[in-house]
């Protein structure tokens, strides 16, 4: 027992020393631990800092602050980012994780609720926010539309003129998070189709709903056009916005028009996603419908919001807007 105690003494020892020599070598800065930690000084008696805040503005006081989180999470996203610009308190009651998370749950609705949480943890290190501004996303508060423009050939009269004529139509789509979406290719402009693009609408609007898939920015959509000849139309598109988190461009990457077998699909036109899912561009199901893969009319997309269908520049005539850059 004396030996072994005999032994422990200088290790302990040796410690102690070199222990005592750091603390000679470490300068002490005591103030470095008040990093990061906001003290506010106490104000002399009778100043005016020690008199309670009152906020100036008159919503603020007359409307509690249980009360304002509940209109903002009655607002729709993009209103809550015009709201955050109102003044600093709205910024930063706003950025309540709250508000996010309810909109991306609905926004990406099809994907699950898990699989939208681990997506979450993943790739946005758990801020719904950054999930909302980053992660690709087709919009369901308005219609894409594609402006498409071609040169036809007119009747000759006299036989030193050749007259053409440019023909304008456009290609509607719109979104529901549900992942169905109405499709609609017409002349007329936007803000007489707007009225229609519902599931309300007659056969008379020639508005055909389908069924759709987003993997990352890729979206795939197909519809059965209704008829003696079943066809199918298969679209691929990409999106893209012009600042981070609009979503307002799509690129189509390709336009497919195909025969489809009757015994293929039980009458039900918008469950033909699912039939035609793994196709080739070239495959087709009945003979008398070659496939066939379109070159033109294949214009991006521009998402028009529905509060701006009125005043859209994509309602002007072709002689007022004789071309136009989707950007």
């Amino acid at each position: 027992m004396a030996s072994d105690f005999a032994l422990s003494v200088p290790a302990e020892l040796e410690s102690a020393l070199r222990l005592k020599n750091v603390q000679y070598l470490v300068t002490q800065r005591p103030w470095l631990d008040l990093y990061g930690i906001h003290v506010r000084p106490v104000a002399p008696f009778g100043s005016v800092s020690r008199k309670p805040y009152v906020d100036p503005a008159p919503i603020h006081r007359c409307l509690p602050d249980e009360l304002l989180h509940e209109v903002f999470a009655r607002l729709a996203p993009y209103d809550l980012g015009r709201a955050s610009c109102v003044c600093r308190k709205w910024r930063y009651s706003i950025r309540n994780p709250i508000f996010w998370r309810n909109a991306c749950l609905k926004a990406w609705q099809v994907s699950g609720v898990v699989e939208n949480y681990k997506i979450l943890q993943k790739k946005y290190a758990g801020s719904w926010r950054k999930m909302w501004l980053d992660r690709p996303r087709v919009r369901t508060d308005g219609l894409y539309v594609s402006r498409n423009t071609y040169i036809r050939t007119g009747v000759a009269e006299w036989t030193v003129t050749n007259p053409v004529h440019l023909v304008c139509y456009f290609r509607y789509i719109r979104f529901f998070p549900s992942g169905r979406f109405l499709y609609k290719n017409s002349s007329q402009k936007v803000k007489d189709v707007a009225k229609s693009m519902n599931f309300r609408a007659s056969k008379t609007d020639s508005v055909f709903g389908g069924h759709y898939t987003l993997s990352d920015d890729k979206v795939e959509a197909a519809l059965l056009y209704p008829g003696t000849r079943p066809t199918v139309l298969r679209i691929r598109l990409r999106l893209r916005g012009t600042t981070a988190g609009a979503n307002n461009r799509m690129d189509m990457l390709s336009l497919v028009t195909s025969g489809v077998n009757d015994n293929e699909f039980q009458g039900d036109g918008e469950a033909i996603l699912g039939v035609v899912e793994g196709w080739q561009d070239d495959e087709t199901h009945n003979p008398d419908v070659p496939a066939i893969l379109h070159k033109r009319g294949l214009t991006p997309f521009v998402f028009v919001p529905f509060e701006e269908v009125e005043k859209s520049v994509l309602n002007l005539p072709v002689d007022k807007m004789d071309f136009f850059v989707p950007g």
